[in-house]
Parts: C-alpha cells; sequence; structure tokens
C-alpha cells in the first residue's frame, strides 16, 4: 500500500496552524524506530503526529479533530484526554462509553479522534498510533 497523502486534520477554530506527519514503526537492532511512512504494509504500525502552532500569543480552547483513513485501525494516544467517534464524527465519547449496534465500541470501529487543547501554551504535539488493517 503506497501512502500519498494523509488525510489532514479538521481545526474547530481559527488561528491556529496544523501539520500533520505519518510515521511506520520498525524494528532496528537499537530497538524500535519511527522511520516517514512512504509504503505501507498489513499490520504495520503508524505514528500521526499531529504540531499545532497558535499564530499569536494567548488564545483560549481550541479542538483538533482528525477523521483515521479506513484503511487504519485506530490503537492508542499518547494523551489518553481524546474523545472518539465511531460514527463518522457524528457523536462522541471514550471508547469504553460508544456503542456499535447492540455492543460497546472497540479501537477498530473508530472513525475520528478528537482532542480539545486548553493549555495557553503557543504551540505543541499530539501523538496518536493505528494499525494498517
Amino acid at each position: 500500500m503506497a501512502l500519498t497523502a494523509s488525510t489532514p486534520p479538521v481545526l474547530a477554530a481559527p488561528r491556529v496552524a496544523l501539520a500533520s506527519d505519518v510515521f511506520v514503526e520498525r524494528q532496528a537492532d537499537s530497538g524500535r524506530v519511527l522511520q516517514p511512512a512512504s509504503r505501507l504494509r498489513p499490520g504495520d504500525r503508524v505514528v500521526t503526529i499531529v504540531t499545532w502552532k497558535r499564530a499569536a500569543p494567548g488564545g483560549g480552547q481550541f479542538t483538533v479533530t482528525n477523521p483515521l483513513p479506513r484503511a487504519l485501525q485506530f490503537e492508542e494516544s499518547a494523551d489518553d484526554s481524546q474523545d472518539v467517534s465511531v460514527d463518522g464524527g457524528r457523536t462522541w465519547g471514550k471508547i469504553g462509553s460508544l456503542r456499535v449496534g447492540g455492543r460497546l465500541a472497540v479501537p477498530e470501529d473508530v472513525t475520528h479522534v478528537r482532542w480539545r487543547v486548553a493549555t495557553p501554551a503557543p504551540e505543541g504535539r499530539i501523538a496518536y498510533s493505528a494499525i494498517v488493517r
């Protein structure tokens, strides 16, 4: 599977620049390493890093929403404060509280990931991992 473009995150508030980089985790002699994701295979673990930077100092809370490509299965976020959606972004919650049909949702059901950024910091990063289906 070739990775031609990543899905850009969607920003709910203006004045914040976003960039998204996708890496694949590989095993090396020194342990696990992240490499730019140019080609992916089923079973590969990918790490997406969303970098945000405010255009001006200060500012309030904003929300970063990232749709997951269908080829990826959500695994985890480096910051467990995220909300997820299992219905294309219509409803949000924690993975253990959402339902798909008559069952509790599982990570494989996640379609979108969302973070509320409340820090007044001028910039930051959010990372999450997924498995290539």
